[in-house]
């Protein structure tokens, strides 16, 4: 009876040890169960006040022992602090003898029992055959989990559980996919042009006789004046593209003298540049229409605006309440004891003394590749319709791309097409500032709202982004009703109402 006391306790030990022997021989032998594992479709997600992890695990590779238990725990770990963790449940993978003892344990509520790790699943590994096990937990959420990688952490337990080492692998460096809204942007295609009808405005300084309005070549400075005329009617007229469709003419005077005397005499002077331009540039006469600007007041009240001239106020204060013309000019001269009026003769009033031409034109329709080249030479020779095909032509992440809408827009500064396109352009490229600077002068326009909601949404302001979007849904926009659903997507995953 003596030794067989003593015999007992010995044969345990020589049991356990001999399971701990053969199981970590077998293990060593084995090279690394967590890489026979395969993890695939890892996806972390934060939903509300929870993390989710979905993905597959694959179990085809490992051959467990028929009294081996693999743990496998996908672990939550903090990037910049270690110590921060949280685990999601495991699933717990048997040998076949094992999962008969695993489930008896169960059901008996015996030590050690497996269900009180609250795992996904206790799988029995059928070795040889294929095994892929799709893999659903969620873990409350902590603020942390925003920087943290995604671990697998593996356990061994051998016969009488005993402990045969752990490992751990990181699956993913930044574990939590914050969603990322997808918003449409709203390219409104500009009506072509019946007529694509130009024009442009031009001025000659040139100089008369005293009383007189015959227009000499030589005289003064108009050889330089009409060479400037010369080259810009000729260019005009040498264009293939263009049909000129008129000349207004309108000559100017400057205010000294008798006001009826300056209007017939700013009209000779016209007359004098028609004559000029039926002569020397063969333009029809009945293309051209002539008129008497008179005296010009307004240009001089601008010119003395922008001076700093001492009777600056006084003079403007004279231009807006002296009705009568001459009557004005004779309160000019009064000024400063005669000395203001003759700056204003001296200064002033010569550059007042001028024809001011207006060429009207028609401009062919081009084809993408020849606005394209009107794009880098001439681009107000083209619609909005013209250079949004061009834009088109170029990828949304080119550079040309933003250029063609940033053209359109400067020449079309209060077209809310072009504003709602370049603002467009520009939430593609990263500027929503400058996208939000231009919807908001056509913050009425319902074309506007959805491009509104969507730079609002980027720049963090979410209410001003539904806001916007609602408005255009109750106007149709469908787009706006997706944008809509990837807000709230996104505030859903943020937690927010």
């Amino acid at each position: 009876m003596k030794t067989n006391r003593l015999h007992i306790p010995l044969l345990s030990v020589v049991f356990t040890t001999l399971c701990l022997f053969i199981g970590m021989s077998v293990t060593m032998a084995q090279r690394s169960m967590i890489d026979q594992l395969e993890f695939t479709d890892q996806k972390v997600r934060k939903q509300g006040d929870f993390v989710s992890l979905n993905m597959n695990i694959d179990i085809s590779g490992i051959r467990l022992l028929t009294n081996d238990v693999l743990i496998v725990t996908p672990t939550l770990q903090s990037n910049t602090d270690k110590n921060r963790i949280s685990r999601f449940s495991p699933i717990v993978i048997t040998g076949s003898i094992r999962n008969k003892v695993v489930n008896r344990q169960i059901r008996l509520n015996a030590e050690p029992n497996y269900a009180k790790l609250n795992p996904v699943a206790i799988v029995k590994r059928e070795n040889n055959k294929t095994q892929i096990l799709n893999y659903r937990s969620q873990i409350p959420f902590e603020a942390w989990m925003k920087d943290a990688s995604l671990i697998m952490v593996t356990e061994m337990r051998g016969c009488a559980d005993c402990d045969l080492g752990s490992e751990e692998k990181t699956l993913l460096a930044k574990a939590i996919e914050e969603y990322v809204p997808k918003y449409g942007l709203t390219y409104i295609v500009p009506e072509p042009e019946p007529v694509k009808g130009r024009s442009e405005r031009h001025s000659a300084s040139l100089n008369f006789q005293f009383d007189k309005y015959v227009l000499l070549r030589n005289y003064k400075n108009n050889a330089v004046e009409l060479d400037k005329v010369d080259r810009i009617i000729q260019e005009i007229q040498h264009n293939a593209d263009l049909t000129v469709t008129e000349f207004l003419v309108v000559g100017y005077a400057s205010p000294e003298g008798p006001f009826e005397y300056n209007r017939v005499l700013s009209r000779n002077r016209a007359n004098a540049f028609a004559d000029y331009l039926e002569s020397v540039h063969k333009v029809n006469r009945s293309q051209l229409r002539v008129e008497d600007g008179g005296e010009d007041w307004e240009g001089l009240r601008k010119a003395v605006e922008a001076s700093t001239l001492p009777d600056r106020q006084e003079i403007i204060r004279i231009i807006d309440e002296v009705s009568d013309p001459d009557a004005r000019d004779a309160e000019l001269e009064k000024l400063s004891g005669g000395s203001t009026y003759r700056i204003l003769l001296n200064k002033y009033y010569p550059p007042l003394r001028r024809t001011d031409y207006t060429i009207a034109f028609n401009v062919k329709d081009f084809s993408v590749d020849e606005a394209r080249q009107y794009l880098k030479t001439n681009p107000k020779l083209l619609s909005l319709n013209e250079m949004f095909l061009v834009a088109q032509s170029y990828s949304p992440e080119s550079k040309e791309f933003k250029e063609v809408f940033d053209i359109a827009v400067r020449l079309y500064p209060n077209d809310p097409v072009a504003i709602v396109n370049s603002a467009a352009a520009d939430i593609e490229n990263g500027n929503f500032t400058a996208a939000l600077e231009r919807l908001n002068k056509i913050q009425g326009d319902p074309r506007a709202w959805n491009n509104l909601g969507v730079a609002y949404a980027l720049t963090g302001n979410l209410e001003k982004a539904k806001e916007y979007f609602e408005k255009a849904i109750s106007n149709g926009d469908e787009k706006a009703r997706q944008n809509a659903k990837e807000l709230q997507k996104f505030m859903n995953d943020n937690g927010m109402q």
